[in-house]
Parts: C-alpha cells; sequence; structure tokens
C-alpha cells in the first residue's frame, strides 16, 4: 500500500454544504475537497453560487448546514473570533477590487496583518513584505499611497499582503475580473509561478483564459456542482488549445 504523499492530502474538505438565503438556497449539498498545491478555478453563471462558496469554506459566511474542515479544523465549531484568527494566519484573500487603506502607504498595507498576527519581529516581517513585492515587481512602489498605483499594481500588492503571513491556501475572487488581459496575464503567471512552488490555490472566475491556467476546473449551477474537470492531463499542451478544449468543456456543462 502506497502512503499518501503531503501533495494529495487535503487541506479543505466540505461535507454536505448548505446555504440558504432569504428562503432560497444558494448552496445545495455540496461536498468538495480540495488537496494540499491545487489550483483550482470556480465557474458559473450569475447566480450560481461560486462566491458564495469562496465566502463558505473560510468562514466569512456562516452555512446553514453541513460540515466544512480546513487544515483539520471544523470552522462550524469556532468563534468568530477562532475563525478571524484562523483566516488570519493560515488563509490568504485576493479580490476583484482590493481595499487598501489610503492613510497607509503601499508597504505598511501589505505588513499590516502580520503585524495584526504577531508571528515573527516586525524587522523580519518588513523584510518578508519587501522580498514579495520585489517578486511581484512592485518593490519601487513601496513608499507610495494607494492613489498612486494602477490596477495592475494593486493587484500585485493585493496578493503581497495575502501571502505575508505564509498562509495554507490562497483564495480569490474574481482576482483578474477588473484588469485588461495583459495586467490579468501577468497575475496568473504570478499565482502560477506560486502554485507551482506549492501554494494551494482557489479562485473564482468567469474568464475561461484565467481558468485554462490552473489544473482543476469546477462549473457550479444553481448551487451544486455540475462538473469538475481535471485539467493536469493537458498541462503539457499549449494554452490556446487548453483554452478551446476548456471552452468546449464548458459549452458542454450548459455555460
Amino acid at each position: 500500500m502506497t502512503t499518501p504523499t503531503a501533495a494529495a492530502t487535503a487541506v479543505l474538505d466540505a461535507r454536505g454544504l448548505t446555504k440558504d438565503f432569504d428562503g432560497h438556497t444558494v448552496l445545495d449539498d455540496v461536498d468538495l475537497q480540495v488537496r494540499e498545491g491545487a489550483f483550482i478555478a470556480v465557474m458559473g453563471p450569475s447566480g450560481s453560487g461560486k462566491s458564495t462558496l469562496l465566502y463558505n469554506i473560510s468562514g466569512l459566511d456562516t452555512m446553514t448546514a453541513g460540515d466544512v474542515r480546513f487544515a483539520g479544523e471544523r470552522l462550524g465549531s469556532m468563534s468568530q473570533k477562532q475563525l478571524a484568527r484562523l483566516r488570519l494566519t493560515t488563509m490568504g484573500f485576493i479580490f476583484q477590487h482590493v481595499y487598501l487603506l489610503k492613510n497607509l502607504n503601499l508597504l505598511d498595507n501589505v505588513v499590516l496583518p502580520a503585524y495584526l498576527a504577531g508571528l515573527a519581529p516586525r524587522g523580519e516581517l518588513n523584510e518578508r513584505a519587501l522580498t514579495l513585492m520585489a517578486r511581484v515587481g512592485v518593490v519601487d512602489l513601496a513608499d507610495r499611497d494607494v492613489t498612486e498605483a494602477s490596477g495592475g499594481q494593486l493587484q500585485r500588492i493585493g496578493i503581497c499582503r495575502a501571502l505575508i503571513n505564509q498562509p495554507r491556501i490562497l483564495l480569490g475572487d474574481e482576482p483578474t475580473g477588473a484588469l485588461d488581459s495583459v495586467a490579468a496575464a501577468e497575475i496568473m503567471d504570478i499565482l502560477g509561478q506560486l502554485n507551482e512552488e506549492g501554494t494551494t490555490i482557489m479562485l473564482v472566475t468567469h474568464d475561461p483564459s484565467v481558468a485554462a491556467r490552473t489544473s482543476r476546473v469546477l462549473y457550479l449551477i444553481d448551487g451544486r456542482i455540475v462538473g469538475d474537470r481535471d485539467q493536469g492531463r493537458f498541462l503539457g499542451t499549449g494554452l490556446e488549445q487548453r483554452h478551446r478544449d476548456l471552452t468546449a468543456w464548458l459549452l458542454a456543462q450548459g455555460a
């Protein structure tokens, strides 16, 4: 019998996840396992439950029923304070619009979650932040105000902030949705490199060109996962071909 590797370990396990809102079922008895090192895109029509899924598996929203375990911890049994601490120290979040504090420069925005977590001395955290900013090409903006950076640059800052506490998983809700195609491709290049180095990533997207860069695609309709595409076998093909193949698969799901 083969011993499971770390890459095969489920960092997140959701069973029977259900979310009702105003008499409407937004998530309907969803089962989902996310393996360590996975790169997952969540797709589906508007109102299918994509963002709700992301918020419920991270404890940002409260599930109506079901069980979600993250890194072995049952989210349903945790207090709001415990959930906030778990998110701060083990999860990273990037969104379509990067919400930064305008009274802080860009470096301070990146490092603030690390100060709040208090997991290392501030000097070490500052160095970590500068290293992350250098990696994604924005270290020269460290002293700038939020209003002095472009949308693509701000999204890179958002990625640095999401990574500052060295999270187990990076969760994104349309992280390229507000960017032009060039900036979106650059952000996906960065996320792809992070995933190759072992970071688990799960992101909601409406864009097949973004989803084609991932190794697994989930398709939701009416709060249920109706399609689950393992793209690992396509990773050796060109991106354009992967995009075409994924588009055909999405059409077959009813997209």
